[in-house]
């Protein structure tokens, strides 16, 4: 059977987003759908999923396909995570924790009738042929909450997979994934799709698998070309081709920088510096979860201006490692952890901490999707006072800080649009900008290019580069991508799980 929808809206509580798209998917098809952030890729991804409306106009119609959909995408993950925080009856157990649903769980849940005989209460899970795919034996039974964002990410692809749906629908599923899942993917994805149709949403064509045949590329919510995918790459390779490299823009993020800095260095109070030289000291650490250690006598030194890139594959204790800093990990108090020459639980509070940090991680996107009413002003603003949303009023140096600092995210003139209204990567782009607009001794980036477009990512890079190179702020970098690592970082911090030492330190020449 077809899936067919000519001249559709999609839209969601009686409001278009998507206005009349036409498109047809035939038998034994798989497709990329692709453009860059804000085209309505996600949008048009979550409707085939039942997740938004499908409205034929008056000369329209639509056919659904038969059987089951799947999603997997940053907004699926961000949900499943709020409502285990829903959930939580951790007020009302013994002992104060409720783990919540696990991945075992979770999968046992999806699992279709004909198989979940197989798999009595979740018993012999660790076999199943999805679990063992993405490697996630050892986390079946650890809390979804307590889980990183790449393990969080490969639950999700092997609940999708167990599910066996008829349309498997994977919203940049590349995100997140350490290198050897990502390969073990994509061969999935080449060589096992006999019973189940696949549309891939990804920004970028590098990474597609072989069994792609067909293109859906959206450009202003419209569709921009509908064809197979040799002729799209054809089509890209001569417009890249024939494109002349942009160096004005570099300059501009150099004049734009220069001017937010120095505006910054006359609003922002100075306790978001420091004057040490030792940022960070962290001697013989260790952080264990359920009889699990994540990190295993860890001993490290962060000097202001050394620029660090941490990696590490899925589950290696990267996210703990920065919550260490961050103060988001209680564990701080059991370990020796010093941040600007004093010991964490010497009497800091956690503000005089996070004054001097600007964060982006997967966490604080969670909460502003939460909050999305706020404007884009209102989430810049915010990052000036350390506060998810603003509960102060902002001078009026403060607001054309804010100004600034969204023309270098590439938003000027957007001070008033939802934080709601923008797409995943918008969003993050958005968030980069609000980490780095107090000028802060410490910017923490934790896969700060998650749901980038090709366009979006190789500037807000360059606006990484730029802000290392004014020599006030220190980078610390988590990322399992190597096209995304800084010129700057010179200093790599590895997590190598199960060996001894658990970690290396190595020096980029």
């Amino acid at each position: 059977m077809r899936f067919i929808m000519e001249h559709c809206d999609i839209a969601k509580n009686g409001e278009a987003i998507l206005r009349d798209i036409s498109w047809n998917y035939g038998e034994r098809e798989h497709w990329l759908v692709t453009g860059p952030n804000g085209a309505g890729k996600s949008v048009f991804a979550a409707a085939l999923a039942g997740k938004f409306e499908i409205v034929p106009r008056d000369t329209g119609k639509f056919t659904t396909l038969e059987g089951t959909a799947a999603l997997v995408s940053f907004e699926t993950a961000a949900d499943l995570i709020e409502e285990e925080r829903r959930r939580d009856d951790s007020d009302f157990v013994e002992g104060g924790v409720d783990p919540g649903r696990t991945p075992r769980k979770l999968i046992l849940e999806t699992l279709p009738s004909a198989d979940s005989g197989s798999y009595p209460a979740g018993d012999a899970l660790d076999r199943h042929p999805a679990v063992s795919l993405f490697g996630i034996e050892p986390i079946l039974d650890r809390g979804l909450k307590y889980l990183s964002t790449g393990e969080i990410r490969r639950t999700l692809l092997a609940a999708a997979l167990a599910a066996r749906p008829s349309l498997l629908i994977l919203d940049e599923p590349y995100e997140g994934l350490d290198a050897a899942s990502r390969a073990r993917l994509l061969e999935f994805l080449s060589t096992n799709l006999a019973d189940t149709r696949l549309v891939l949403v990804m920004d970028r064509p590098e990474g597609v698998p072989t069994s792609v045949t067909r293109v859906l590329e959206l450009e202003n919510r419209k569709i921009a070309f509908e064809g197979p995918f040799e002729e799209y790459r054809a089509r890209c390779e001569k417009k890249y081709a024939s494109a002349n490299g942009d160096v004005s823009r570099e300059t501009d993020i150099e004049a734009l920088l220069r001017g937010a800095t120095d505006l910054a260095d006359a609003t922002v109070p100075p306790a978001a510096r420091s004057d040490c030289e030792v940022l960070v000291e962290m001697r013989d650490v260790t952080v264990e979860w359920s009889d699990r250690k994540v990190l295993d006598g860890l001993s490290w030194t962060l000097r202001r201006g050394e620029h660090w890139l941490i990696r590490g594959p899925n589950g290696s204790g990267k996210t703990t490692f920065l919550e260490l800093i961050t103060g988001d990990n209680p564990q701080v108090y059991r370990n020796d952890v010093r941040l600007f020459g004093k010991r964490r639980g010497s009497g800091e509070t956690i503000w005089e901490i996070k004054e001097k940090l600007g964060i982006v991680s997967y966490r604080l996107h969670t909460e502003y999707r939460a909050l999305g009413e706020y404007s884009l002003e209102t989430v810049l603003l915010s990052g000036l006072h350390d506060s998810i949303g603003l509960y102060q009023q902002c001078g009026e140096e403060e607001r054309l800080l804010a100004v600034q600092w969204l023309a270098l995210a590439g938003f000027s003139g957007k001070e008033r649009v939802p934080f709601r209204e923008l797409s995943y990567g918008e969003q993050r782009a958005v968030l980069i900008a609000r980490a780095a607009i107090k000028g802060p001794a410490i910017l923490i980036l934790d896969e700060p290019c998650h749901g980038l477009d090709a366009a979006h990512r190789t500037h807000v890079l360059s606006l990484l580069e730029a802000i290392a190179a004014r020599g006030t702020t220190t980078l610390l970098h988590v990322t399992h991508d190597p096209t995304e690592v800084l010129p700057c970082e010179k200093n790599v911090l590895e997590l190598r799980p199960g060996e001894k030492p658990m970690y290396r330190v190595v020096s980029v020449s």
